[in-house]
């Protein structure tokens, strides 16, 4: 005799923090969901703790539901687990396989198995293979669910104090995925003997908000957007704009973003003598970015490897500066050079070089030919790689295998 036993048909996405002001790929993916019919739960692990947000947030309908981050004292933690006992018989036999989890994690973990028997929630995905994933899979191994996630760059590449154990989370997802070859490449390699179905997915964007027009003519300003922390290399590209002034030219270059380098770019642009070449305008709602855009010159996003192993991975910004249009100088760490092909869509230099992005500033501001020629590179490159229509379509047929595994009847005798 066969029997199918009754499964949801939700898939539970689970962040650290949600929203957060510089995520703007997982609202995108979670549109993209939603437009395409899917019903989806939002689950978060932390409090929010930026004050300002994207305006596509406002438009995601799945519920989002927070988990506290602390418990007040064990007792808490012995109702918890005999409230997921009661719900998941064997909860404490299953969570004895589970290798190095932190009491938090597995408190997590077993309020999100309950929120996803509760909710009809069948498969978890992930974003970042840290602390999102590790609940997603004590969740998984607890509910009886699977789960997936999807590996950035400083999930992969940063130093932890901590072991995030991405060995043991590729070796037990049902599936995985990643943003660039570069990425896919390395954890291959790297996890060899956990064979895992790893994908590469590149973050996609919504192009019907991000119409093509060829570069501004007018255009002299380099523009430069991201948080203000270590690996987006802003601190060298206000070396660069010291050595363009230095040369004589006249250049002003705005620096739209917040974070923990504020001061530091501050003070360096005080000692530098570039107060008036270099402005910090603070972080901006998207419409204002867009409007920044589509009057610069060039975008510079001159990213860095962090002394502590932090690196971004493919950052948004050069997604949508390339879909409007706007000429584009990067950096080749991770997989930039993928979107940004030197001399093609772009110009790709090495990092941490001052003088090396002095001059590719230089080159694509004086170069009119050359900016018409990698701006409409660019957007084709978009339109064939980057649409969120596609990027979300593939994740869904993952969603739908591992859905369709694990709804399979099973023998009985």
């Amino acid at each position: 005799m066969t029997f199918a036993e009754p499964f949801g048909t939700k898939i539970g996405y689970v962040c650290k923090r949600y929203p957060r002001f510089s995520e703007t790929f997982i609202v995108n993916e979670i549109l993209a969901h939603e437009a395409a019919g899917w019903e989806l739960e939002i689950f978060a692990l932390g409090p929010v703790e930026e004050t300002h947000f994207q305006d596509q947030i406002a438009k995601v309908r799945a519920p989002v539901t927070r988990f506290p981050d602390k418990l007040k004292g064990p007792e808490k933690f012995w109702k918890l687990l005999r409230e997921t006992e009661q719900m998941f018989p064997q909860t404490a036999a299953r969570l004895m396989e589970l290798e190095a989890a932190e009491c938090m994690d597995v408190a997590q973990g077993m309020m999100l198995a309950q929120a996803c028997r509760q909710k009809g929630v069948v498969h978890l995905h992930a974003h970042f293979g840290t602390v999102s994933t590790t609940v997603a899979r004590i969740a998984g191994f607890i509910a009886g669910i699977t789960y997936s996630f999807t590996a950035h760059a400083k999930d992969i590449y940063h130093d932890y104090d901590e072991p995030v154990h991405l060995d043991l989370k590729i070796r037990d997802a049902a599936s995985v995925v990643t943003v660039s070859d570069f990425n896919l490449d390395y954890l291959q390699e790297k996890f060899s003997a956990h064979p895992a179905d790893i994908r590469r997915i590149y973050n996609g964007i919504d192009l019907t908000r991000f119409a093509y027009a060829a570069p501004n003519p007018k255009g002299t300003e380099i523009l430069a957007v991201g948080r203000l922390v270590e690996k987006k290399g802003f601190h060298i590209l206000v070396e660069a704009i010291t050595l363009m002034k230095e040369k004589g030219h006249s250049v002003r270059c705005r620096i739209i973003g917040a974070g923990e380098e504020h001061a530091n770019l501050t003070a360096q642009i005080k000692a530098s003598n570039v107060a008036e070449e270099v402005i910090l305008s603070g972080p901006m709602p998207q419409p204002d970015v867009i409007s920044a855009m589509r009057n610069a010159a060039v975008l510079a996003c001159p990213c860095v490897i962090g002394r502590d192993g932090n690196r971004d991975g493919l950052p948004t910004v050069l997604l949508e500066a390339m879909a409007l249009g706007l000429p584009c100088v990067a950096t080749d760490v991770t997989g930039i050079s993928e979107l940004v092909q030197d001399g093609k869509t772009g110009l790709c230099i090495p990092d941490g070089d001052p003088r090396a992005l002095a001059d590719a500033l230089e080159l694509m501001i004086s170069d009119n030919d050359l900016r018409q020629q990698v701006s409409r590179n660019g957007r084709a490159l978009i339109e064939a790689e980057y649409d969120v229509v596609q990027s979300s379509a593939r994740m869904r047929e993952i969603f739908d295998r591992v859905i369709a595994a694990q709804a399979k009847p099973k023998e009985v005798a």
